[in-house]
């Protein structure tokens, strides 16, 4: 077909155009601006943080005071435009005041604005090259300290001011001068900086009904304007807010200074402006996914971040304005306010411009005590107890301490540095330490190796293999993920000196239970080893059924079993497949002979049922039957055994213990199918003593009176409500539930096995779904795949009707002593869906990172 014909076809429901064919189309009418309520109402309360701390930043630094509104307006209306985080604030932050002090102090005004244009330029760059998540490299411990050292030196400078004087220039000079500031003391400013501090303490806490409500008002501005109206009303003299006019506002010049000087000063600017606001652009993202209620928010472009804020810093310098960052305290605010769309930081900026040009008589009116100590208070917060105990739970407390000495006493650029060079310090001290110990056990010589085995734990590594004697049993444990070549030519050599004069090796890898193999080194040089072994000895990934997400696993790596040739022949390449990635067993979804497929259960769950095996392999492996694989599957439950008795029963002995001994308190009762590849305490990340589980094939509960029913289930029902008085009970269901399945099927003639007996109590779940009059069960976000996943999801609403007509479970609930739940599983997704009924609808809705709030 040629490429100019067009392909689609005439659509006869398509409306006909309103205008002439050959004429142009109407004019649309102008778009409206529509900003939300939400959206309004956080503007509002971002401003009236951002006002008194812009002023106070500015105040901090040195700078005009005009420059920290600059700032605030132009983070707000240009970052809040371009930037890729749209609830972020950006503005005049209080990480930057030590590095814009010192560029002040050094370069003067108009350079320190030109360096911030640079710094601009500097981020766009970054942004166009696409760096950002490099930035987030960075270790955490490096920027709390940075950001620890900078509010320690804002609060040393502000004292000054508080007590009335004049800050010196760096902290040791603000400490030899403090004596002499304590013994000339202004007792006015003194006045109104313990107002300012005692409103911003105490504003937070007001109780009750009131307070509530009051503390809805930002305690920044409560505590700056009740300083300000006590003061004016008592006719303090204090040093106050001056605003030269707008027409004498400096702007920026050219850069004038030592070239190397100026390109460290950028550098210095540029790092911390982009690090703090890619972090604070992560920890909104944060902040938004635990907000509860509707509404969506794009998730941070931190590549469009760094060009929102290179271009925010360029206006900033050209305008005459501090450097801008995204500031935490701000985005914080403007998240809890309700924002949905950054609109709400678009128009805190048009805010401040309005403040700017029309309230200069009200901010004049606000002494600089006060704002000192409001940028005290924000500075001491920077020290974090929270971000202390963090890096000392992860070793990292002298990366912390040494990047916040190094720019309390340096610079922030040297402390930083310092803080790097002492990160990779402990990080290469990490990977060389190595503990290696030997010890005997009845007789049984081990040797176990903490940590990375490198040439340097070859010598120690060496003499503790020569602590086995001749003709020893050794077991070698390397708990590690790394092994160099020196480390595996002393390890292999020592293994076949010692097997060959009668010893036995054994060497364990970092997994529990998985053998490491040491393999010749002409077979490493060639192909990999057959196993799923790596070089290094430690079981690679290729070939291997092993899965990390539980330390209670049982696998064991080696190659995936083949499917027979007449498996091949029944099932196809599916059943290989599924043989392939089962869980801890070797059974697929088919079965033999024709017979159903029931709920896709193999081998290795631990619960035998018609899976269409033919056969127990445990049973198998016991009685010598079932041939060459049903021996191997024995093999892996005596090793699977061995794994537990050694590596995990000595974890799990003193909890196993204590339940021994005050007996099984389970809280919940978990009905669910017996296919191997539903684990329940993955599922519901729970451990020995949570669930009492109930599993059989389809997840059934049969209606009490049936006529030679099953009791178990109802047994279980009794014992759990009335002697275990469990709170809940949930019916659990699946994906590609081989039971549904066989329901759908039609039954050839025959007699009637105990599996087709049993699945008679799935017959009302099918005449549910047939019955087209009734509303069906759906999942939320998309239909059901096929009839075999809607009878699924139907049929967990049927098994909790027939719950609700057992007598003990119908008490409970009565008494509100008892709740049931609806649960569907999809296995290929790993997604698990919780009935919900709004409406007289029953939805089964994902269960979300927010549901754990609830």
């Amino acid at each position: 077909m040629p490429a100019c014909i067009p392909t689609h076809t005439a659509d006869p429901n398509r409306p006909e155009r309103a205008h002439p064919p050959h004429s142009p189309p109407p004019a649309r009418p102008p778009r409206r601006l529509r900003i939300a309520g939400a959206d309004l109402s956080a503007a509002v309360a971002v401003f009236l943080i951002a006002l008194p701390l812009s002023l106070g930043i500015a105040l901090a630094t040195g700078a005009p005071l005009q420059a920290g509104l600059v700032a605030a307006a132009v983070g707000g209306i240009v970052a809040g435009r371009i930037g890729g985080s749209p609830l972020q604030v950006s503005g005049p932050a209080a990480g930057l005041t030590v590095v814009t002090a010192d560029l002040i102090q050094q370069y003067g005004w108009r350079t320190t604005c030109a360096i911030t244009v640079l710094a601009g330029l500097a981020q766009i760059g970054l942004g166009c090259l696409r760096v950002a998540r490099g930035a987030l490299a960075v270790s955490p411990a490096i920027v709390h300290g940075m950001l620890a050292g900078i509010g320690v030196t804002i609060a040393v400078a502000q004292v000054h001011i508080v007590l009335g004087g004049t800050p010196q220039s760096s902290v040791p000079d603000n400490l030899r001068a403090l004596p002499a500031q304590l013994a000339d003391v202004d007792p006015a400013a003194v006045a109104v900086s313990v107002l300012t501090l005692a409103l911003l303490l105490l504003w937070p806490k007001l109780p009750g009904q009131a307070g509530r409500l009051l503390r809805k008002v930002p305690a920044a501005l409560v505590a700056v304007t009740g300083a300000t109206a006590t003061a004016a009303a008592a006719g303090l003299v204090v040093a106050a807010v001056d605003l030269p006019s707008w027409r004498s506002h400096a702007l920026a010049g050219l850069p004038e200074g030592p070239v190397l000087g100026l390109v460290a000063a950028v550098l210095t600017t540029t790092l911390v402006c982009s690090v703090q606001s890619l972090l604070g652009a992560v920890a909104v993202d944060k902040l938004v996914s635990r907000r509860p209620g509707p509404g969506h928010v794009p998730r941070s472009d931190l590549d469009r971040e760094l060009l929102g804020q290179g271009t925010a810093n360029i206006a900033s310098g050209c305008l005459g304005g501090l450097p801008v960052a995204g500031v935490a305290v701000r985005s914080s605010a403007n998240v809890h306010a309700g924002a949905v769309s950054r609109n709400s930081t678009m128009l805190h900026g048009v805010l401040v411009v309005v403040a700017a040009l029309l309230m200069v008589p009200f901010l004049e009116l606000i002494p600089l005590a006060s704002l000192a100590a409001l940028v005290m208070a924000v500075g001491i917060q920077m020290v974090s107890l929270h971000h202390i105990r963090t890096v000392t739970r992860h070793r990292e407390t002298l990366v912390y301490a040494v990047t916040a000495v190094g720019v309390v006493f340096a610079g922030v650029l040297e402390g930083v540095a310092l803080g790097i060079a002492v990160a990779v310090g402990v990080a290469l001290h990490r990977l060389t330490r190595t503990r290696i110990t030997h010890e005997e056990k009845e007789g049984v010589h081990h040797v176990h190796v903490r940590g990375q085995l490198t040439f340097l734990a070859v010598p120690r590594l060496s003499r503790a293999l020569h602590l086995v004697p001749q003709g020893a049993t050794g077991v070698v444990a390397l708990d590690g993920s790394f092994m160099d070549h020196a480390a595996y030519e002393a390890l292999h050599d020592w293994k076949n000196t010692h097997t060959a004069r009668g010893g036995v090796v054994e060497i364990t890898g970092r997994r529990p239970g998985v053998g490491v193999r040491i393999a010749e080194p002409a077979v490493l040089a060639s192909s990999p080893p057959a196993d799923g072994t790596d070089e290094t000895g430690v079981p690679s990934d290729a070939g291997c059924r092993c899965r990390p997400w539980t330390a209670w696993r049982n696998h064991q790596c080696e190659p995936p079993l083949s499917a027979p040739d007449d498996d091949r022949s029944d099932h196809g390449s599916r059943d290989t497949g599924d043989r392939q990635g089962g869980h801890g067993g070797h059974g697929g979804h088919g079965g033999h002979g024709g017979r159903p497929n029931l709920s896709g259960t193999g081998t290795g769950s631990g619960v035998s049922t018609a899976s269409g095996t033919g056969t127990d392999t445990d049973t198998d492996s016991v009685s010598g039957a079932g041939g060459p694989e049903a021996s191997r599957t024995g093999t892996d439950l005596v090793r699977g055994l061995s794994t537990f008795q050694r590596s995990t029963a000595p974890l799990v002995r003193g909890e196993l213990a204590r339940l021994a001994r005050e007996g099984q308190q389970p809280t919940q009762l978990f009905l669910t199918c017996a296919d191997s590849r539903l684990v329940t305490s993955m599922i519901t990340s729970s451990g020995p003593g949570d669930l009492f589980v109930v599993r059989n094939v389809g997840n059934l509960v049969p209606p009490p009176g049936e006529e030679s029913g099953d009791d178990s289930v109802a047994a279980a029902l009794e014992y759990a409500v009335e002697v275990l008085a469990v709170r809940s009970i949930t019916v659990c269901g699946h994906s590609g539930c081989g039971a549904m399945q066989a329901l759908l099927d039609p039954q050839p003639a025959g007699a009637r096995t105990p599996l087709r007996r049993w699945l008679r109590h799935g017959l009302p779940s099918l005449e549910r779904v047939r019955d087209r009059s009734r509303p069906w069960v759906r999942l939320a976000g998309r239909a059901p795949a096929d009839t075999a996943e809607q009878l699924c999801l139907v049929n967990v609403v049927q098994q909790l009707e027939h719950l609700r007509a057992h007598e003990s479970v119908a008490r409970a609930l009565k008494d509100g002593l008892l709740t049931l739940h609806g649960l569907y599983f999809h296995v290929g997704e790993a997604q698990a869906y919780l009935l919900t009924e709004a409406a007289g609808e029953r939805v089964f809705d994902r269960v979300r990172a927010e549901d754990l709030a609830l």
